[in-house]
């Protein structure tokens, strides 16, 4: 049965919080009912603060779960860098260790993926074509022959759920990259994984405007009129429970207030400022659209804290959480 399978975790930047807040997460396992999951890493790459043990399938992670933290070890020489100090040399445990997650979870033989941070950066400066983690994962979950799925990063933290149309460009861009057609689809998704993830059966979903006051009927911008709010049209028709563009000052604290399951923000800044605002540690970015529940901390390599040694693991833990629910009810309802 798919949910007593295990939930791999990938590496992140090894210089970054990942390997000091995965050892953190096994440690407190028992205190937060967690789920059993393994690291997938390279020999050599954990601060060693707890007892881990090597596993060669995924199947062994389950009964080492108890008493060590399971690896699966990566077959890469790479040197392990001092944390905080970033080193392309990682580059290819980073990226391998996504696509051996993504590989496990598409035969059958882990339940979840859980990402821990990466370095966009680091990964452009050696060859990485994609504009971030989320689109890396539909290029890795696409089927021969098809085109990739269309990914939807949603975060839940801080009693919101927020996906987003647009995500990792500049804002310039982003403006011009709304689209009826681009809407429609994540309206779909997002309505979709409320029904399937989170067992809401009629899901109530609000756009927010792009403009100051979603436009002003006009006056402040004309997105709201040519391409949210007929969007919203057509999706409603397709028996899609969703409001037309709300202004985004107000739509939040509707949402908190439970007039809406989740929320779609029309850009990047948009939709992280409030859930970042009300829950900056136990905050959690899911990408929506793929074949399979993908889950990460809502934030970034924290570079400074992995060397100060003093990075939280409360997000990576409300991140193995919510995979752990998430694919249990997709599981069930399939």
């Amino acid at each position: 049965m798919t949910e007593h399978l295990s939930l791999a975790m990938t590496l992140g930047d090894p210089a970054g919080c990942g390997p000091q807040i995965a050892e953190a997460a096994w440690a407190l396992r028992t205190e937060h009912g967690l789920a059993p999951f393994y690291l997938i890493a390279p020999p050599g790459m954990l601060p060693g603060k707890v007892q881990s043990q090597a596993i060669t399938s995924p199947e062994q992670a389950t009964e080492v779960f108890a008493s060590a933290l399971p690896v699966f070890e990566q077959p890469l020489a790479v040197p392990r860098p001092a944390p905080g100090e970033p080193n392309p040399a990682t580059a290819p445990a980073i990226t391998g260790s996504i696509e051996t997650a993504v590989a496990h979870v598409m035969a059958g033989k882990a339940r979840a993926v859980v990402t821990n941070p990466i370095s966009k950066k680091l990964l452009y400066d050696t060859g990485f074509r994609f504009p971030g983690h989320t689109e890396f994962l539909a290029e890795l979950a696409s089927q021969p022959g098809q085109s990739p799925p269309h990914p939807v990063m949603m975060l839940v933290g801080g009693g919101l759920r927020v996906a987003l149309a647009t995500i990792h460009m500049p804002l310039r861009e982003a403006v011009d990259a709304l689209t009826i057609p681009g809407l429609m689809e994540i309206g779909r998704i997002v309505h979709q994984a409320m029904v399937e993830n989170f067992r809401i059966s009629h899901p109530r979903l609000a756009f927010t405007g792009l403009n100051p006051h979603a436009g002003e009927k006009g006056t402040l911008g004309r997105e709201e009129i040519e391409i949210i709010n007929p969007a919203a049209e057509e999706l409603r028709g397709m028996g899609v429970d969703i409001t037309y563009a709300r202004p985004a000052d107000t739509v939040f604290a509707e949402a908190l207030a439970g007039k809406y399951d989740a929320i779609i923000a029309m850009t990047h800044d948009q939709g992280l400022i409030p859930v970042k605002t009300l829950d900056i540690w136990g905050g959690v970015n899911t990408t929506l659209g793929l074949p399979f529940v993908r889950t990460s901390p809502d934030h970034g390599t924290a570079y400074d804290a992995a060397r100060e040694g003093t990075a939280r693991p409360d997000s990576l833990i409300t991140a193995l959480k919510l995979a752990d629910d998430m694919s249990q009810r997709r599981t069930r309802n399939g």
